[in-house]
């Protein structure tokens, strides 16, 4: 949403889960590498800073990035450049950072797990969601969102297939008796 009522929505939103990617791999899907930079870089791949140029990058479980990875991440935040794997060609980029993580990044601060100057980087717009159990009453308006997408998804699927091409269940019957 925030992307998409600013001034960079006609430029790329791009998504990274960083819990999701192999600790091994996150620098080169961050920064991108060059053809040879590691065994199986068979050719010159751009990461998502690159990808994200001028628009948004989303950072998911931020808190999960390695402390070796975050003075990268860092320098990319202050100095809006890095270089890719296997480079000495310094990238410029414009990218605005959405973080988010489920973990306290100011306790990992005082524990030494997470970078203090970062932390005050991706700190800047804190915006705090309790979980669900603690908010009840908007699991009504939640069912009946998502009953609606898939509804309208569902209209679009084969009806031969009672699971739907998509492979979800065709029969909402049971989640619209329950919104």
């Amino acid at each position: 949403m925030l992307h998409h009522l600013s001034s960079r929505r006609n430029y790329p939103f791009v998504k990274v889960n960083c819990s999701a990617i192999p600790l091994g791999l996150l620098e080169s899907e961050l920064f991108g590498h060059e053809r040879g930079a590691f065994t199986g870089a068979v050719a010159q791949r751009l990461g998502r800073f690159e990808a994200a140029n001028k628009g948004t990058l989303f950072l998911d479980e931020i808190g999960d990035i390695p402390q070796e990875l975050q003075p990268k991440l860092l320098r990319v935040l202050q100095e809006h450049e890095f270089e890719r794997l296997g480079s000495t060609q310094t990238i410029r980029t414009n990218v605005r950072l959405i973080a988010a993580t489920h973990r306290n990044l100011s306790q990992m601060v005082e524990e030494g797990k997470f970078r203090a100057d970062l932390f005050y980087r991706v700190n800047v717009f804190p915006m705090t969601v309790p979980p669900l159990r603690e908010r009840r009453e908007d699991i009504p308006l939640l069912m009946s969102h998502f009953v609606h997408l898939f509804a309208a998804t569902d209209e679009q699927t084969d009806r031969s297939d009672p699971r739907g091409s998509n492979g979800t269940c065709g029969d909402l019957s049971m989640a619209r008796k329950h919104s």
